[in-house]
């Protein structure tokens, strides 16, 4: 992970859209009002896809009383999805032209996530991960030749940093075929191995020459990101009750868990788009840990949701675990999701140990809560909600201490 300055931008404003195909050249750091693109808003869209089937096979699992295997499986699928992303979105901040060529590949890779969404119903119930792995190819082929565009585009540093990148991931796509010959229990190792040496190809190819990602597209990307995982888990939980009440009629015993559930992933959205992160990326250093972080934030997100319609099953009587377990799966994932926003994004704004604890803390209560039976859900969203208050009193105090103590000096 190097910190070295980003090389000056061969073209520092948008590409120019006259002509179909255009050479793949670096895009500047410093563009102004760089946001997301239409294709890149579609692209979000269709990876939601895969994660909601992860989500619901996380559902089932659960449910049926295997946790333990249905969370590996959702975290090894959750990996490939999270991690064509995360590839797909910092490659395009820094050499998004917008040509013919370069939207073509990107359909393809939609294509391709599309095609392990098909495939995570097998992996789950079957540990088969043929459809999964042909998705993920597809997906990581189609890069490598963006790749490779980008590398032909360049020279010097840079055409190394591009070639570097083509040949990590086609490396690690090797692997991940012939890993479809391990045995299944032996699988899980195998997984750990090949997703580290996917997540060392970035460090290793930006060691001499770091790409020209831009702090404010690459933040607004994640944070659009998050909204759409959390609102595929309101969607996965707005089903569950839904469910729950035309099946059984259980309104009475599905309330708490929907007031609970709408207060956490109300509460979630807030403290994720409290600070703005963009002024904390400067360098690769700290994005690599920013964004690898984040497979916390979106799995977890997305885990909440799968959470509820667990506990909304087990309060009718479909899912064969306790009370306790039910409420784990909400509580769990929510105090995760607290640690990792903290983590990444909020103990940089922090001020004092007041502050910095808050968050910690809110996680902790939210553990607590496990263990108050059909009450669990709900009291973990006053929690939350109860934290985000906090939150806002407490930068309101201190902003307004601030304010007092500088009055003084700009009137003298």
């Amino acid at each position: 992970m190097t910190s070295s300055p980003t090389p000056a931008p061969t073209s520092p404003g948008p590409p120019d859209r006259r002509r179909p195909l255009r050479r793949l050249t670096a895009r500047g750091r410093d563009e102004a009002h760089r946001a997301a693109t239409p294709l890149e808003l579609f692209f979000d869209l269709c990876f939601v896809v895969a994660i909601a089937q992860a989500g619901l096979q996380l559902v089932h699992a659960v449910a049926e009383g295997h946790a333990g295997e249905g969370i590996l499986y959702y975290a090894m699928s959750f990996f490939a999805i999270w991690w064509a992303w995360m590839n797909f979105t910092w490659f395009a901040s820094a050499y998004d032209n917008d040509d013919v060529l370069y939207r073509v590949v990107t359909l393809i890779q939609i294509a391709g996530v599309l095609v392990l969404a098909a495939g995570v119903s097998r992996a789950f119930e079957d540990h088969d991960f043929l459809v999964v792995t042909l998705g993920y190819v597809i997906m990581r082929l189609a890069l490598v030749t963006q790749w490779l565009r980008a590398a032909r585009s360049a020279d010097g540093p840079e055409r190394t940093m591009a070639r570097r990148y083509a040949g990590g991931v086609l490396f690690c796509q090797i692997g991940w075929v012939v890993l479809l010959t391990v045995p299944d229990d032996a699988l899980p190792w195998g997984f750990l191995v090949m997703a580290i040496l996917e997540m060392c190809v970035p460090p290793y190819a930006e060691k001499d020459f770091t790409t020209s990602w831009h702090p404010h597209h690459i933040s607004e990307r994640y944070g659009l990101f998050t909204i759409i995982v959390l609102g595929e888990t309101i969607a996965a939980a707005t089903i569950g009750v839904k469910t729950g009440i035309d099946e059984n009629d259980a309104l009475g015993e599905l309330v708490p868990i929907a007031a609970g559930g709408l207060l956490i992933i109300f509460a979630a959205w807030w403290i994720y788009f409290v600070v703005p992160i963009h002024g904390h990326l400067r360098t690769n250093g700290q994005a690599f840990l920013w964004g690898y972080g984040h497979y916390l934030i979106f799995a977890s997100a997305a885990a909440i949701g799968a959470g509820l319609e667990v506990a909304v099953e087990q309060s009718v009587g479909k899912a064969h675990i306790s009370t306790l377990a039910a409420s784990a799966a909400v509580t769990l994932p929510a105090a995760l999701y607290l640690l990792t926003v903290w983590a990444l994004h909020s103990r940089h704004f922090k001020v004092g140990i007041a502050q910095q604890l808050v968050l910690p803390t809110a996680a902790l209560l939210v553990i607590l809560c496990t263990f108050l039976g059909k009450w669990a859900v709900l009291a973990a969203g006053v929690v939350l909600a109860l934290t985000v208050a906090t939150g806002e009193t407490m930068t309101a105090h201190l902003t307004a201490r601030e304010r007092e103590e500088s009055t003084p000096a700009s009137a003298a």
